[in-house]
Protein backbone atom coordinates (compact mmCIF):
# COMPACT_ATOMS: atom_id res chain seq x y z
CA UNK A 1 0.00 0.00 0.00
CA UNK A 2 3.08 2.61 0.94
CA UNK A 3 4.43 1.87 -2.97
CA UNK A 4 0.61 3.22 -4.10
CA UNK A 5 0.50 6.53 -2.33
CA UNK A 6 4.29 6.49 -3.56
CA UNK A 7 3.11 6.40 -6.74
CA UNK A 8 0.36 8.64 -5.86
CA UNK A 9 2.39 11.31 -5.08
CA UNK A 10 4.81 10.88 -7.58
CA UNK A 11 2.24 11.10 -10.38
CA UNK A 12 -0.74 12.91 -9.59
CA UNK A 13 -4.23 11.60 -9.48
CA UNK A 14 -4.44 8.50 -11.49
CA UNK A 15 -7.63 5.86 -12.61
CA UNK A 16 -7.24 2.47 -10.85
CA UNK A 17 -6.28 1.01 -13.98
CA UNK A 18 -2.92 3.33 -14.39
CA UNK A 19 -2.12 2.78 -10.70
CA UNK A 20 -1.97 -0.86 -11.41
CA UNK A 21 0.13 -0.55 -14.48
CA UNK A 22 2.51 1.83 -12.79
CA UNK A 23 2.85 -0.31 -9.90
CA UNK A 24 2.75 -3.66 -11.61
CA UNK A 25 -0.04 -4.73 -8.98
CA UNK A 26 -3.20 -6.76 -10.33
CA UNK A 27 -5.37 -4.40 -11.07
CA UNK A 28 -7.66 -6.30 -8.50
CA UNK A 29 -5.44 -6.25 -5.54
CA UNK A 30 -4.52 -2.47 -6.62
CA UNK A 31 -8.54 -2.22 -6.34
CA UNK A 32 -8.63 -3.40 -2.66
CA UNK A 33 -5.58 -1.71 -1.67
CA UNK A 34 -6.93 1.19 -2.82
CA UNK A 35 -10.69 0.79 -1.05
CA UNK A 36 -8.22 0.36 2.47
CA UNK A 37 -6.60 3.23 1.80
CA UNK A 38 -9.98 4.86 0.62
CA UNK A 39 -11.52 4.21 4.14
CA UNK A 40 -8.52 5.13 6.13
CA UNK A 41 -8.87 8.61 4.81
CA UNK A 42 -5.29 8.24 3.36
CA UNK A 43 -6.75 8.55 -0.65
CA UNK A 44 -9.08 10.59 -1.57
CA UNK A 45 -11.70 9.11 -4.64
CA UNK A 46 -13.78 10.46 -7.16
CA UNK A 47 -16.14 8.89 -9.88
CA UNK A 48 -15.45 9.70 -13.58
CA UNK A 49 -16.65 8.50 -16.78
CA UNK A 50 -14.13 9.39 -20.22
CA UNK A 51 -14.13 8.90 -23.11
CA UNK A 52 -11.37 7.94 -25.07
CA UNK A 53 -11.74 7.51 -29.09
CA UNK A 54 -15.58 7.68 -28.63
CA UNK A 55 -15.55 4.76 -26.20
CA UNK A 56 -16.81 5.16 -22.70
CA UNK A 57 -14.67 4.44 -19.80
CA UNK A 58 -16.06 4.34 -16.23
CA UNK A 59 -13.55 4.51 -14.04
CA UNK A 60 -12.25 5.77 -10.12
CA UNK A 61 -10.13 8.48 -9.90
CA UNK A 62 -7.39 8.03 -6.71
CA UNK A 63 -4.80 11.07 -5.39
CA UNK A 64 -3.44 11.40 -2.30
CA UNK A 65 -4.79 12.63 0.73
CA UNK A 66 -4.35 16.34 1.90
CA UNK A 67 -0.82 16.17 -0.31
CA UNK A 68 0.29 19.36 -1.97
CA UNK A 69 3.12 18.94 -4.69
CA UNK A 70 5.62 21.61 -5.12
CA UNK A 71 5.15 24.45 -7.84
CA UNK A 72 6.51 23.67 -10.59
CA UNK A 73 9.79 25.31 -12.09
CA UNK A 74 9.60 28.33 -14.28
CA UNK A 75 7.33 31.51 -14.67
CA UNK A 76 5.05 31.91 -12.16
CA UNK A 77 1.51 33.54 -12.50
CA UNK A 78 0.45 37.18 -11.89
CA UNK A 79 -1.36 36.93 -8.48
CA UNK A 80 1.77 34.73 -7.50
CA UNK A 81 3.93 37.56 -8.29
CA UNK A 82 1.63 40.13 -6.68
CA UNK A 83 1.51 37.92 -3.65
CA UNK A 84 5.19 37.99 -3.48
CA UNK A 85 5.46 41.70 -4.18
CA UNK A 86 2.77 42.70 -1.06
CA UNK A 87 5.07 40.72 1.20
CA UNK A 88 8.26 42.89 0.68
CA UNK A 89 6.18 45.97 0.76
CA UNK A 90 4.77 45.17 4.42
CA UNK A 91 8.46 43.61 5.62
Amino acid sequence: MDEIIKYLKGHGEKLDSEIAVGTGIPLAEARQSLSVLSMRGEVTTCRVIRYTDGKKIDGTLYRAAGYIPKPAPGRKSKAEMNRNAAERVTE
